[in-house]
């Protein structure tokens, strides 16, 4: 059974389906069996597609984005391995809402690295903002992959 990964972000729109996005790609480029979903704490963005400038940035850099907006289910909690917020607040929302019997491994996805958040490019709207988010991603795509890799076929 392949290891699976959500990434979530506050509206579902910008982070965390560039995130999922990034992890599939890097994924499928190292052989490794992986699912990858995002979803939101909010529900501001439902069925929404990605931000227009989260798709330019994916495809600069040749990454396949298809995603439709949607909020994190109890469910989640249990389909998912690993639950990786882009922030400490989403991480803390996340939290908060943990069922009882949750099984996921709910973390900061910058605990795999930096320790730091992913900035919200939505409030600066503009092309750096997404550049830099993206640059982020990768980077925390690739300490996720080669800390779980030893997990995954």
């Amino acid at each position: 059974m392949p290891l699976s990964v959500l990434v979530v972000c506050h509206g579902n729109i910008c982070r965390s389906p560039m995130g999922e996005a990034i992890i599939r790609k890097e994924a499928t480029a190292r052989g490794l069996d992986i699912t990858v979903d995002s979803a939101g704490t909010s529900n501001e963005h439902p069925r929404s597609n990605p931000y227009p400038r989260t798709l330019d940035v994916c495809r600069k850099y040749n990454v396949p984005i298809k995603h439709s907006a949607r909020q994190v289910v109890d469910a989640d909690y249990r389909r998912f391995d690993y639950i990786l917020a882009a922030d400490s607040r989403n991480l803390s929302a996340l939290e908060a809402r943990q069922p009882r019997n949750a099984t996921a491994t709910v973390r900061l996805w910058g605990s795999y690295l930096d320790g730091k958040s992913i900035s919200d490019p939505w409030w600066a709207d503009d092309e750096a903002a997404f550049e830099e988010c993206y640059q982020h991603c990768l980077k925390l795509t690739n300490a996720f992959l080669e800390e779980i890799k030893g997990g995954v076929q």
